[in-house]
């Protein structure tokens, strides 16, 4: 099981409790950005295009405080940018863990060897790291040689100091499934706790925007690479979410289910699209056209999506809708292996992308690295 009891205990209460108020719109998870700094330049993200001045900010500990006590999510996500280059992540978290708020330090862990002297273990902290395949796809992803065995490193310190660990990865048009497969079984036998997965979606400001997926080919891919499971493989999210990716479910979007707050304010209406900002979190509730989004809308924005900051939260919120959603959670986390010749043949199959070329069109020497930017940070 990727999620330890009493966190799906304090989730489940936690909505539960919000359905017996009769509330239809509320947070599940709390996406904090304390700042869009990065020691990466991804070509699939946008975070590091903003201008100089906008990456030297930061949100101060106090802000984070207020921005989660106000949204009153029982989970935390705290993606960057790189969380690790905040000079204050250290009272970040520790804020959060006094709250019992469940923290999900997003990282793409090429500080966390350094900078895990920082924190303490605790149920209520989870590093995870950013791992985009094996190790040959993700550097190429990251832009950077060497990324991957940083990264392993600082898991395997992580989990020998006892920490929970997960990993998250992102996947694109080009992605060969069969190295999917291999990658899950190199972070089992890391002793990550599960894996997260989700496909890529279009940032506005990324500087490659040709390798995203539409919905037909999110469908395809994570049928074969989810279809015939090894027992060994353990996911931190959703077993409906994953039904969902393989074309299994059909739900619409709950962008409010994991709203984002960072140094410009709560950014309407998800952590995706950047449709204006609120000053509270009341306020992005009551004056977001939350019916001006998702597939249902018909906006283009929103066409392909099917990433879990928009879907999770909906499978979420089936499981524990009725009795029928919590049986199929329940079924398929304890059964699902979706055994299925057809996917199994499908391995083999060779997939052209979309677009001609690599995975990521941009080689990592033609990238500006972060690190030796002559901006003052």
């Amino acid at each position: 099981m990727g999620v330890p009891i009493s966190q799906m205990w304090t989730v489940a209460s936690y909505v539960l409790k919000q359905k017996f108020r009769g509330r239809k719109q509320y947070p599940l998870v709390l996406m904090l950005e304390p700042l869009f700094r990065c020691n990466l330049a991804c070509a699939g993200c946008g975070k590091i295009q903003y201008p100089a001045h906008v990456l030297k900010k930061q949100l101060t500990p106090e802000q984070c405080f207020q921005a989660v006590d106000e949204c009153g999510a029982p989970m935390v996500s705290i993606p960057g940018g790189e969380p690790l280059l905040h000079p204050q992540i250290k009272e970040i978290v520790e804020g959060l863990v006094a709250r019992k708020k469940y923290i999900y330090l997003c990282t793409n862990a090429l500080l966390l060897k350094e900078k895990i002297g920082l924190f303490k273990p605790t149920k209520y902290l989870t590093f995870s790291v950013h791992m985009d395949g094996q190790k040959e796809h993700h550097d190429f992803s990251v832009c950077r040689e060497g990324g991957y065995d940083i990264a392993l490193e600082g898991i395997r310190e992580a989990v020998k100091r006892g920490f929970r660990v997960t990993t998250n990865t992102t996947l694109f048009d080009g992605t060969e499934p069969k190295s999917v497969r291999a990658f899950f079984d190199e972070m089992m036998d890391l002793g990550v706790e599960g894996m997260m997965i989700s496909p890529g979606y279009s940032y506005d400001k990324a500087p490659d925007q040709t390798h995203f997926l539409g919905r037909a080919k999110t469908r395809k891919l994570f049928t074969k690479i989810l279809s015939n499971r090894k027992k060994r493989w353990v996911f931190n999210q959703s077993p409906l979410f994953l039904e969902f990716l393989m074309g299994k479910r059909h739900y619409p979007c709950t962008p409010w289910g994991m709203p984002t707050f960072n140094v410009f304010g709560w950014q309407k209406p998800c952590y995706l699209l950047q449709d204006g900002y609120a000053d509270t979190f009341s306020e992005l509730m009551e004056t977001t056209s939350w019916s001006s989004y998702g597939t249902e809308s018909g906006n283009p924005k929103c066409a392909n999506c099917m990433v879990h900051s928009g879907y999770e939260a909906s499978a979420v919120h089936d499981t524990f809708g009725s009795f029928k959603g919590f049986f199929a959670t329940a079924a398929a986390t304890l059964f699902g292996k979706y055994k299925s010749d057809a996917a199994m043949k499908a391995l083999d199959e060779e997939d052209v992308p979309a677009y001609h070329g690599a995975v990521v069109p941009l080689t990592m020497s033609g990238i500006k690295s972060r690190e030796t930017e002559t901006v003052e940070l």
